[in-house]
C-alpha cells in the first residue's frame, strides 16, 4: 500500500511555528489605538517582536487622546493577541483622577497578570504608571516568569522635577526602597538613553543588574522632508513668510513652555519670527492665557493633531523646539526628537548639559541646546539661529541621515529582540 504523504497547510505551518515560540508578555498601560507616543512604540514594538515571539500585550482601555472608545477585551492585532483589563478612564490631568487611574488599572492588571503568566514566560513592563513594575512583578515572581523592565521615564525623579516630590521626603525613599527591589529581581532595565543609564547605574549599584540602552526611533515611513514654502499647514496659517519655530506634543508639567512664552515676549518686535505650538496637555491652557494676556501676537497655538498628519505638522517649521524642566537629566528621553529629525528639520531644545537630547544634538550637529529657565539665553539663540538661516537645510538633512542610519524601527526591534533573549 503505498504511504500517504500529508502536506501542511501555511496556517498549520504557522500555527506549529507559533508554538514553538516562547511567550513574551508586553505590560503597558497605554496602546492601540493610543496614538500618543507610548501608545505607538509600545505597538509598534509588540509587532515587531512578534517574529520572535508569541507576543501578547497587556493592556487598559484608553484614557488619552482615544479616551471614550471602547477597545475590545480580547482581540488579536498584527500578530499580537492584545488583553484589555477593565479599569477607570477619567481625565488624566485631574491629579485625583489620574490616582485614581492608576490604582485601578494596577490593581485590575496584577490579577490579569496572576491568572495568565505562566513559569518560563518572558515579560516587558513599561514604568508608567509607576506602580506598574511593582505589581507585575510581584505577579512574574509569582508565577515564575521572568521580567525585564523598560524605563520611559524615572520615578521619582521625575515627580521631584515636576515639584510634586521633595528629594528628602519619606514618600520619595519609600518609592526608591521599593523600585530597587523591583530591580533586584528583574533580569534586566532597559534604558531610553545615556544619561538615564548612568542615572540607572547609580539607582541599582549593588544589584548587579544588566542595564541596555535602547533608544526611541523615528516613524521614517510616514515622515518625510517637504519644503516649507508648500507646506498646507502654514499656507492655512498665513506663516509661510514667518520663520517658525515649532513646539510640537505633550503640554506637560515637565515642560518648560515658561521660557518659550517669555522668549515669544522678547521677540515680540521681530515680527518675522513666529512661534507655533501643537498639541494639548495640563499646561496648555496656561500657554493660551499668557498668549491673550501678553498680547503675543508672534504666537499660534493649535489643539493635537493626529499622528497620521505628523509629516504635515513637522514640516511646518524652520527649526523644532523640544523643552524639559530643570531636574530632567536621565528621566526622559523626548521621543519627539526623532521623528523631528526624520522632518530633516533641526532642532533648538531646552534641556540640561549632558542629557541624551544635548549628546544627541551635538554629536550629529543638528542644533542648538541652552539651559532650562534661560529666556534670555533662548532669544539670544533664536536670534542667531535667524541670522544662520541659510545653513538649516543643511543641518536638517544631517539629522535625517541620523536618523535613518541610527534611530530606525528595524533597529530598534534587533535591539529588543537581543535584549530579551
Amino acid at each position: 500500500m503505498p504511504q500517504q504523504i500529508r502536506v501542511r497547510s501555511d496556517a498549520e505551518s504557522s500555527a506549529t511555528n507559533a508554538a514553538k515560540l516562547e511567550t513574551l508578555w508586553i505590560l503597558t498601560e497605554v496602546y492601540h489605538p493610543e496614538e500618543i507616543s507610548t501608545g505607538y512604540y509600545l505597538t509598534s514594538l509588540a509587532e515587531g517582536l512578534s517574529s520572535k515571539y508569541e507576543v501578547k500585550v497587556l493592556t487598559g482601555q484608553p484614557k488619552h487622546m482615544a479616551r471614550g472608545l471602547r477597545a475590545p477585551k480580547l482581540e488579536v492585532r498584527n500578530g499580537v493577541e492584545i488583553h484589555r483589563a477593565s479599569a477607570t478612564t477619567l481625565n488624566k490631568n485631574v491629579m485625583l483622577f489620574r490616582l485614581i487611574n492608576m490604582v485601578t488599572i494596577g490593581i485590575a492588571m496584577f490579577f490579569r497578570s496572576i491568572r495568565h503568566f505562566k513559569k518560563g514566560d518572558r515579560v516587558l513592563v513599561v514604568t508608567a504608571p509607576p506602580s506598574l513594575p511593582v505589581t507585575t512583578a510581584l505577579a512574574a515572581l509569582v508565577r515564575g516568569a521572568s521580567y525585564t523592565v523598560l524605563v520611559q521615564d524615572s520615578y521619582p525623579e521625575i515627580l521631584i522635577a515636576v515639584g510634586a516630590a521633595r528629594q528628602d521626603s519619606s514618600f520619595v525613599k519609600l518609592v526608591n526602597y521599593v523600585n530597587r527591589a523591583v530591580y533586584k529581581h528583574a533580569a534586566k532595565i532597559i534604558v531610553m538613553g545615556r544619561d538615564m543609564n548612568e542615572l540607572f547605574q547609580q539607582k541599582s549599584a549593588g544589584l548587579d543588574i544588566p542595564i541596555v540602552t535602547i533608544p526611541n526611533w523615528a516613524d521614517l515611513e510616514s515622515i518625510r522632508p517637504a519644503p516649507k514654502e508648500s507646506n498646507p499647514l502654514l499656507r492655512k496659517l498665513g506663516l509661510l513668510d514667518k520663520f517658525v519655530l515649532l513646539y510640537a506634543g505633550n503640554i506637560g508639567h515637565p515642560t518648560d513652555v515658561e521660557s518659550i512664552i517669555d522668549a515669544a515676549e522678547q521677540l515680540l518686535e521681530q515680527p518675522e519670527i513666529h512661534f507655533l505650538f501643537i498639541g494639548a496637555g495640563v499646561k496648555k491652557k496656561w500657554v493660551e492665557e499668557q498668549v491673550r494676556d501678553r498680547s503675543l501676537t508672534n504666537v499660534t497655538v493649535l489643539d493635537y493633531m493626529p499622528r497620521s498628519e505628523q509629516s504635515v505638522f513637522l514640516n511646518a517649521c524652520d527649526i523644532g523646539l523640544i523643552a524639559l524642566i530643570n531636574g530632567m537629566w536621565g528621566t526622559a528621553m523626548p521621543s519627539r526628537t526623532y521623528n523631528i529629525m526624520a522632518a530633516a528639520k533641526p532642532i533648538l531644545a531646552i534641556t540640561e548639559s549632558g542629557s541624551e537630547l544635548a549628546q544627541v544634538i551635538d554629536e550629529e550637529q543638528i542644533g542648538w541646546h541652552v539651559p532650562p529657565g534661560s529666556p534670555g539665553e533662548l532669544t539670544e539663540a533664536v536670534l542667531q539661529i535667524y541670522e544662520q538661516r541659510s545653513e538649516l537645510v543643511r543641518m536638517g538633512m544631517r539629522g535625517r541621515l541620523a536618523a535613518e542610519k541610527k534611530y530606525s524601527l528595524k533597529k530598534a526591534i534587533g535591539d529588543y529582540g537581543n535584549a530579551m533573549s
